[in-house]
C-alpha cells in the first residue's frame, strides 16, 4: 500500500551512497577497517571505553547476557512491553525471563518497584528497556542491583542519543545494546552495537562475536597472524562493511535527526491536547533527554483501537502497536504458563497503545494531517460508524 504518511522513513542521502560505493570499490566487504572506524566513532560519541558492532540488536542482547554468565536456572527480570528479542535473548542463554510491570499509561518504562518485588534467589540480572527512546529511571534500578549483587543490561534499541541524568543511555549499566534496524534513529538496515566500560566483559564480547576465535580474517589479511585458536563457544554475529559505512554517516546525522524528532513530538503533544481521550505518555518531566524514536498514544478504554487504525488507514495514515505484551504470546504462555492478568498496567497499554508516524523528514503539515485525521475519525469509531 502507498501510504500518504508512513509510520517511519529513512533519512539518507548522497553521503550514504558514496560511503557504500567506497566499500564496494575497496573490495573488502566483511568486517574490517570501516567497522573499526564505526566502532571507534560510536564509542567516542557515547563516551564509553568499548564498542563492538554486531549483526543486529538481537545479537547484541544475546552476547550481553551470555558474557554476564547468565545460564540455565538463572532468572532475568525484564519488561514485557518490549519487542520479543529482549526476552528471547534470555532464553537463548537457557535462563528464564521474569516479567515486571510498567509504571503506567503515562510512563511506559518498567517500574522499579515491581522489579524489586520480583527479585528472587535465582535472579542474576535486570534488563531494562528505554521504551520509545525515553530514559528509564535507572538510579533505583542500579541501587537494587547493588543491593542484590545483580548485573544490569540496557536494551537501548530505541535510545541512541538519549540521556539519563546527563549520562548516555546504554552506558549506565554493565552492558548496553543498540539496534540499527531500518526504522531506527541510526539505520544501517541490519546491525547493532554492544558497549561496555568493563575491560573483562569487553574481551569476552570481542571473542564471542566471531566464533570464539583469537584472530579474525581482517587481522590475518593485515599480517597479524597465520592461524587462530578457539577459546570459547562463540557465534557468527559479525557486522559487514556496508552496514558500518552507513553507520558512520548516520552517526554524523544523528544529533540533527534526533532534534527534528523532538520538534515533531512536541508538535504532536500540542495538537493532540484538544483531542478528547487521547493521552500522550511521557508528558511529565523526563530526567534526561529522549531520542524520540516513536510517538505512542494511549486510547481511552471505550475507543476501539482496531477501528481507529482502520479509519486512519483509509486516510492514508499508517499506525502500529508497541507492543503486544510478550507474556501473552502463545509461545510464552506455553513456556511459562498462563500469566494473563499478572501485569495489569502492561496489559492495559498493550490493548490501548497506538503508535503514530514519526521520522525526521516528516513535515509540520503532515503532523497536522495526522492529528486532524485522529480528531475526525475518533468520534465516528466511538459511535460505531467510523
Amino acid at each position: 500500500m502507498a501510504w500518504k504518511i508512513p509510520l517511519s522513513d529513512i533519512a539518507m542521502g548522497g553521503d550514504e551512497v558514496d560511503a557504500v560505493r567506497d566499500v564496494l570499490q575497496s573490495r573488502w566487504l566483511s568486517m574490517g577497517p570501516v567497522t573499526e572506524e564505526f566502532e571507534a566513532a560510536f564509542a567516542r560519541y557515547l563516551g564509553v571505553k568499548h564498542a563492538f558492532a554486531v549483526s543486529n540488536g538481537t545479537a547484541a542482547l544475546h552476547i550481553a547476557h551470555a558474557v554476564l554468565g547468565i545460564s540455565s536456572g538463572d532468572e532475568v527480570i525484564t519488561p514485557s512491553l518490549t519487542f520479543v528479542a529482549t526476552a528471547n535473548s534470555v532464553l537463548y542463554c537457557g535462563a528464564r525471563p521474569v516479567f515486571a510491570d510498567i509504571a503506567g499509561p503515562d510512563d511506559l518504562n518498567v517500574a522499579w518497584e515491581d522489579i524489586a518485588a520480583k527479585v528472587s534467589p535465582r535472579t542474576r540480572a535486570i534488563t531494562v528497556v528505554h521504551y520509545g527512546g525515553y530514559p528509564c529511571d535507572m538510579q533505583p534500578i542500579l541501587d537494587l542491583a547493588r543491593d542484590h549483587d545483580l548485573r544490569v543490561v540496557e536494551d537501548a534499541a530505541h535510545a541512541v542519543g538519549a540521556t539519563y541524568k546527563e549520562k548516555m543511555c546504554g552506558t549506565i549499566g554493565d552492558v548496553g545494546c543498540f539496534s540499527f534496524f531500518a526504522n531506527k534513529n541510526l539505520a544501517t538496515g541490519e546491525g547493532g552495537m554492544v558497549v561496555t566500560n568493563d575491560d573483562d566483559l569487553a574481551e569476552r564480547i570481542r571473542v564471542m562475536r566471531s566464533h570464539g576465535m583469537t584472530t579474525l580474517t581482517w587481522d590475518r589479511h593485515r599480517g597479524h597472524g597465520y592461524s587462530y585458536d578457539v577459546t570459547a563457544l562463540g557465534y557468527n554475529y559479525r557486522i559487514n562493511e556496508v552496514a558500518s559505512a552507513l553507520g558512520i554517516v548516520q552517526l554524523r546525522r544523528l544529533a540533527e535527526n534526533n532534534a527534528r524528532r523532538k520538534r515533531i513530538a512536541a508538535r504532536y503533544r500540542k495538537m493532540l491536547e484538544g483531542v478528547e481521550g487521547i493521552a500522550c505518555p511521557f508528558s511529565g518531566k523526563v530526567d534526561g533527554e529522549s531520542s524520540h524514536h516513536i510517538f505512542p498514544v494511549v486510547l481511552p478504554g471505550d475507543l476501539p483501537r482496531a477501528g481507529l487504525q482502520a479509519a486512519l488507514k483509509e486516510l492514508g495514515v499508517q499506525t502500529s502497536i508497541h507492543y503486544p505484551p510478550i507474556h501473552l504470546f502463545t509461545y510464552y504462555q506455553r513456556l511459562l504458563g498462563d500469566t494473563s492478568g499478572s501485569l495489569p498496567q502492561t496489559e492495559f497499554v498493550g490493548e490501548h497503545e497506538m503508535t503514530l508516524p514519526l521520522y525526521p523528514g516528516m513535515t509540520d503539515e503532515e503532523v497536522e494531517y495526522v492529528c486532524a485525521a485522529i480528531a475526525g475519525a475518533a468520534p465516528g469509531v466511538l459511535r460505531g460508524t467510523g
